[in-house]
């Protein structure tokens, strides 16, 4: 199952067991608890609820991060429901996106023909990934991460129970979200140079932290009266978006605990729950060595180039024995690329690279993203990870680990 091409959602389905994709539990806390345990609540995706048997492939943070998207939606259908028939679960989530207006496909994908609901689904889940983080626009940065995503899940909860006014609710949990975000990073003793960009950030969007003080601009969590009317799992999710927003640094200074006992008190939790928390994302953390952040500030053009680098890598890996047999019989291509990892090309061989990679790339269909317009520009990228895949006989300059 590859989830980067079409229809991996019914190979998905048809893959597992219905007992087996809704586990042994039927309770929405039991449910989230596993979530945070592949870090899909953390917004750092390092396996599916599947465990490694989702796909023979190696997949990516993104690629774990919209299985399990599509997971928590299809499991709260049906736990809602009480059933286990998919094929009803999937129409559902469409109408609700659609009433959310999120997660709207492209131009040229609504001209798709003979589209199937799997596949509109598909796109929508594409493409609310790629909302979540341009979801706070300001100076053309891009900071939100993906721990934002349960959110949809919450939503979709309360869609299935109270259809009427979905997006009011939404637009009110993220609001809430953000804010007690903004007053965890205010609460840090030391804030980081990011820290205070994205303080300055919060205070300048009216959108978010405006229309929640009642006009003002002064935020407090007796402003919030609202948190107390949040259900369990709702506040359970805030307050661990809330911790993460203040563990960035891997450290809790006495402001930063202070702020969550108030969050906590406020809400009305038991101290465990915190307690909880905070132990769940520090072992997570430690276990798999994953810098967890709820923001991150990213230029424009170095978030381009990393996105960039992580496809073209990406495609390069799940090519790579078809890749390798083209560039072997293409002896020029071959010569000319072992090279240039000792030298600089002319402009001349520099050219004949382009044009011969691009004649490469029209033979796999996966890397048909190089001839589209602009894609030349990602040859570069291309030309850095391909001296991995040549015989070590090429590169020189190649060093052998168990020999350093």
């Amino acid at each position: 199952m590859n989830p980067s091409a079409t229809d991996w959602i019914p190979k998905l389905l048809n893959g597992f067991r219905p007992e087996d994709l809704l586990g042994s539990n039927k309770n929405e806390v039991d449910f989230y608890s596993d979530l945070k345990s592949v870090g899909f609540i953390f917004g750092v995706s390092v396996s599916s609820l599947l465990g490694k048997n989702v796909s023979s492939l190696q997949l990516t943070k993104e690629e774990y991060t919209k299985v399990n998207l599509f997971h928590a939606l299809l499991t709260t259908y049906c736990y809602f429901n009480n059933t286990n028939n998919f094929s009803e679960a999937v129409p559902k989530i469409i109408t609700f996106y659609q009433q959310l207006e999120k997660g709207k496909t492209g131009f040229f994908k609504k001209l798709t023909l003979s589209q199937t609901p799997t596949q509109e689904l598909e796109h929508i889940l594409s493409a609310r990934l790629q909302e979540t983080n341009t979801s706070l626009k300001k100076n053309n940065t891009s900071i939100l991460t993906y721990a934002l995503l349960y959110a949809d899940v919450l939503a979709f909860m309360r869609w299935l129970d109270t259809p009427r006014a979905i997006k009011n609710y939404a637009k009110l949990l993220e609001t809430l979200v953000i804010s007690c975000c903004f007053l965890a990073l205010k609460a840090k003793r030391k804030q980081t140079k990011y820290d205070r960009l994205l303080i300055e950030l919060f205070e300048s969007s009216s959108e978010y932290l405006i229309e929640t003080a009642s006009g003002t601009q002064v935020i407090t969590l007796q402003n919030l009266s609202r948190l107390k009317k949040l259900n369990l799992l709702e506040k359970k999710y805030l307050l661990d978006i809330c911790t993460i927003a203040v563990w960035d640094d891997h450290q809790m200074d006495l402001a930063e605990f202070k702020f969550l006992q108030d969050l906590i008190a406020f809400m009305q939790l038991s101290e465990d729950e915190l307690t909880k928390s905070l132990k769940e994302l520090s072992l997570f953390s430690e276990a798999y060595g994953s810098k967890i952040k709820l923001f991150e500030y990213s230029n424009p053009v170095r978030l381009f180039y990393k996105q960039s680098a992580a496809t073209v890598k990406l495609l390069i890996l799940r090519n790579k024995k078809r890749l390798q047999q083209e560039l072997e019989e293409s002896g020029e291509l071959l010569v000319l690329l072992s090279q240039s990892t000792v030298r600089d090309l002319s402009e001349e061989e520099r050219h004949k690279v382009k044009e011969q990679l691009l004649d490469v790339c029209k033979t796999i269909p996966s890397l048909t993203i190089f001839l589209l317009p602009g894609g030349t520009v990602l040859l570069p990228l291309l030309v850095k990870f391909i001296p991995k895949l040549l015989p070590s006989s090429f590169n020189e300059n190649r060093i052998d680990p168990k020999k350093k």
